[in-house]
């Protein structure tokens, strides 16, 4: 069981930069992919970035590619999103989400999930 809190959302404007932080607790963090997946009013939930349980493999969409960079530290448990150059079209509540193997740009394949952080970029 992996237990995952979000933190780090915000109202700002276009152009700033926020970090997404994602807390993870429980029996292991081990051998899990992470994934960080938003979801704005309307629209289906998209993954955004995820990487790999070691951290060699990363994806990014290709609507932040560029801007947004995933990182983990798993001695700390913890998985980061890093954000800069934001548009009012990233405004969204943004999920962590867990995957016990390689990330999977489908969310219905992640088995945990946070309880979201909104960012809201007013231009």
């Amino acid at each position: 069981q992996v237990q995952l809190v979000e933190s780090g959302g915000g109202l700002v404007q276009a152009g700033d930069s926020l970090r997404l932080s994602c807390a993870a607790s429980g029996r292991t963090f081990s051998g899990y992919a992470m994934g960080w997946f938003r979801q704005a009013p309307g629209k289906e939930r998209e993954l955004v970035s995820a990487i790999s349980w070691i951290g060699g493999n990363t994806f990014h969409a290709d609507s932040v590619k560029g801007r947004f960079t995933i990182s983990r530290d798993n001695a700390k448990k913890m998985v980061y999103l890093h954000m800069n150059r934001l548009k009012p079209e990233d405004t969204a509540v943004y999920y962590c989400a867990a995957r016990h193997s390689d990330y999977s740009y489908s969310a219905y394949e992640y088995e945990y999930w946070g309880q979201g952080t909104q960012v809201t970029v007013s231009s």
